[in-house]
């Protein structure tokens, strides 16, 4: 497995990922936040209602005349005008209602009046629905009909053919019926029936009741408006089918109620102009507002969902500044990915609701204030409802809803995400920027001091020199100025080991000089030379050879520093050792091969003295008798000398310190001459010199040792 080295700024760079966990408690932060707010918000909300609830607190009249005292409520015979946008045009053209066509009911078998025959709904089958513009109350009807029967021209009676039959209270509390039933398709007007319970006899033209009746198809459809002051809440339609064209009998009546009993009429719940009044100034409110009686139908509405989003959004920073434009070209299209925006439009599901429904009404409509929040249908806006009762003499008489979209807070929610990560994207990348730029200058300083500490020393540790300490008042200060101090007592110390050697072999040469001479004289004076005066010279000569190597290394090192260079051809002076060699060791071959013209710049006696050494090395590990070859090379990329003799191998543990000083692999036993290991290192010295470089290995045969010259 590889080394890998983790550097300083490799090790601050992962620690700066720390980092990245402020942008984590930044965006919980903001949706911690955003909660709040919707907390906010919905209090809010929910004191908005309360405040509108207030001013309808203790006011029967606005509630008296929408049916909000019925204990229930039938669908299609309590019926609700639904507010319209224009007035209606009566011209039996139901286009004017397609906006509001999905509104309608289905009359059939269900809203059976007294039926005569047995019903089929081919027969007869009705859609109605009725609507408020300003102060007209306007119904609609289109009628299934397979036989459709006018008045005959010449008739007086209203009730032999189909006819529409209309039954209301009016405001003084009288029980009035009206008859549709015209001699032909177009403008209509509607007759009072006389008061005579049962009796379908018109009294007198009502031409309040205006109308328009056009044949179809498969029927007729017909268009009625009158004025909402000519009733008081009860009323109920009903079409009675005529099919027989010879006895002219009614075969049944659908309709919203019973139109014979007063009794039995139905409901109309008209929009409360009144409470309509008390919201008109919630329009800039920031909210809908709805008021519900008990029945959950709607009484007043004030405001658009749309429009209401809560809360006020910020303004955006200036699009022509640099940061702005830099915002929108590069994070804009990231924020817009990664936020959900408030959508302009989203689907309305309550925007003709005329009746509401939800827990929060409810609990309202029991006397709790409450608050819901829901998703709009196409899941694309949240929208906040709050409700609050309306009491009127302690009883609940309805409830004021209000409604919120939470894009305020979305819009909020974004902008103070986008700031935020714009203002921690910045930390981040100058804090990054910070530490890997501190990294880096703590790591050139670290370098430099490795750099100025290894500079001096030199391969053989010896130290060459110092540097000069850093002056910053730092731990890398103070560690640059320990190791200066420390470099200069070592160098003084290395400096006292290296001359120790010859001012050792200086002082110790008078003393074996005196001991040499002394021991001739001992022995010239006795006639038998004593074994121990012997092994005495033979120990005094040891000596001797000892202190001159000692001083042999001293002495080379500094004639190196005052050798003046000069070129010399590297493969005549190997030839001329060569044939020095043969004559001084006569027990081995040495055999030189191949050539070189290389001119090395250097002393040739400082290169003979080095290949002495290595020599005499291959001479003393080489058997007798054996071949010693030299062999010279210009091929490769510098000029090369190797010497290589057969022999024992190297140690694996020993081949790269050879080279150091006092270093051997010499067995001890059977040495007749001292080895203190310098002959290597001179070699080394030399070659360094001539830079060349020298390394010393097993044959590829694993037969011998090789020494390689290589001359850069």
């Amino acid at each position: 497995m590889p080394n890998i080295r983790v550097g300083i700024r490799l090790k601050l760079l992962f620690l700066s990922l720390f980092l990245f966990a402020i942008p984590f408690l930044g965006y919980q932060y903001v949706w911690e936040l955003e909660s709040y707010l919707r907390l906010g918000q919905e209090q809010t909300l929910v004191g908005t209602a309360r405040s509108v609830a207030t001013a309808l607190h203790e006011r029967p009249a606005l509630f008296e005349r929408q049916s909000s005292y019925l204990s229930d409520v039938k669908p299609g015979t309590d019926l609700y005008a639904h507010k319209l946008n224009a007035p209606i045009r009566l011209d039996g053209d139901l286009t004017d209602w397609q906006a509001y066509r999905h509104l309608t009911t289905w009359y059939d078998e269900k809203y059976l009046i007294d039926p005569i025959a047995d019903y089929q709904q081919t027969s007869l089958s009705f859609e109605h629905m009725v609507g408020q513009y300003n102060q007209y109350l306007y119904a609609m009807f289109a009628v299934l009909d397979d036989t459709v029967l006018m008045r005959p021209a010449n008739s007086l009676r209203v009730d032999r053919n189909d006819y529409l039959q209309i039954s209301m209270t009016t405001p003084d509390g009288a029980f009035e019926r009206y008859i549709i039933a015209p001699y032909q398709p177009g403008w209509v007007n509607a007759y009072r029936l006389e008061d005579s319970p049962g009796s379908l006899r018109p009294q007198q033209l009502e031409t309040r009741i205006q109308g328009n009746w056009q044949l179809t198809a498969d029927g007729y459809q017909l268009e009625l408006r009158f004025p909402l002051s000519m009733m008081n809440g009860g009323i109920a339609f009903a079409i009675n089918d005529v099919d027989d064209d010879t006895l002219r009998t009614s075969n049944y009546a659908l309709g919203t109620a019973n139109p014979e009993q007063a009794d039995s009429l139905g409901t109309v719940l008209v929009p409360s102009p009144e409470i309509e009044k008390i919201l008109s100034g919630l329009e800039y409110a920031g909210a809908r507002v709805w008021v519900v009686d008990k029945h959950m139908r709607v009484l007043a509405r004030a405001g658009d969902i749309q429009q209401s989003a809560g809360f006020e959004p910020l303004t955006n920073e200036p699009a022509d500044s640099q940061f702005g434009q830099f915002l929108g070209r590069w994070l804009r299209p990231i924020y817009d990915t990664i936020l959900t925006r408030p959508p302009a439009d989203f689907v309305d599901d309550l925007q003709d609701a005329y009746a509401l429904e939800g827990a929060d009404i409810v609990s309202a409509l029991q006397g709790e204030a409450d608050s819901l929040w829901r998703l709009s249908p196409d899941n694309k806006a949240v929208i906040l409802s709050a409700a609050h009762p309306v009491f009127i003499n302690g009883q609940v008489m309805g409830a004021v809803v209000a409604e919120q979209t939470t894009h305020g807070i979305r819009t909020l929610r974004n902008q103070a995400l986008e700031k935020l990560f714009n203002v921690i994207l910045l930390v981040m990348l100058f804090g990054t920027l910070a530490l890997f730029v501190f990294a880096s200058r703590i790591s050139l300083r670290i370098r430099t001091l490795r750099n100025q500490t290894e500079s001096a020393i030199d391969q053989q540790g010896r130290i060459i020199g110092n540097f000069t300490p850093a002056r910053t008042q730092d731990e890398i200060g103070d560690l640059s100025r320990s190791f200066h101090q420390v470099l200069d007592k070592l160098s003084q110390y290395n400096h006292y080991l290296e001359n120790m050697a010859s001012r050792l072999s200086h002082e110790l040469r008078t003393p074996v000089a005196v001991v040499n001479s002394s021991l001739e004289n001992l022995a010239m004076e006795s006639t038998a030379p004593s074994p121990y005066v012997q092994r005495a010279q033979q120990g005094i000569q040891r000596l001797s050879a000892i202190l001159t190597s000692m001083s042999e290394a001293t002495r080379l090192e500094q004639a190196i520093l005052q050798e003046e260079r000069e070129g010399f051809p590297l493969q005549e002076v190997t030839q001329g050792c060569v044939h020095g060699y043969q004559l001084a060791y006569p027990q081995h071959n040495f055999v030189l091969t191949g050539n070189s013209q290389h001119l090395l710049s250097g002393s040739p006696e400082l290169f003979s003295q080095m290949l002495d050494k290595i020599v005499s090395n291959a001479v003393e590990f080489a058997p007798p008798h054996s071949d010693i070859e030299l062999q010279l090379s210009d091929k490769g990329p510098a000029p090369s000398l190797v010497i290589s003799n057969s022999g024992p191998l190297l140690p694996d543990n020993m081949q790269h310190k050879l080279f150091d000083s006092m270093v051997s692999i010499r067995s001890q036993d059977n040495q007749t001459e001292p080895h203190l290991g310098l002959g290597l290192f001179i070699a080394k010295l030399i070659a360094d010199y001539h830079h060349a470089t020298i390394t010393i290995a097993n044959r590829a045969d694993s037969r011998g040792v090789s020494v390689s010259l290589v001359f850069n």
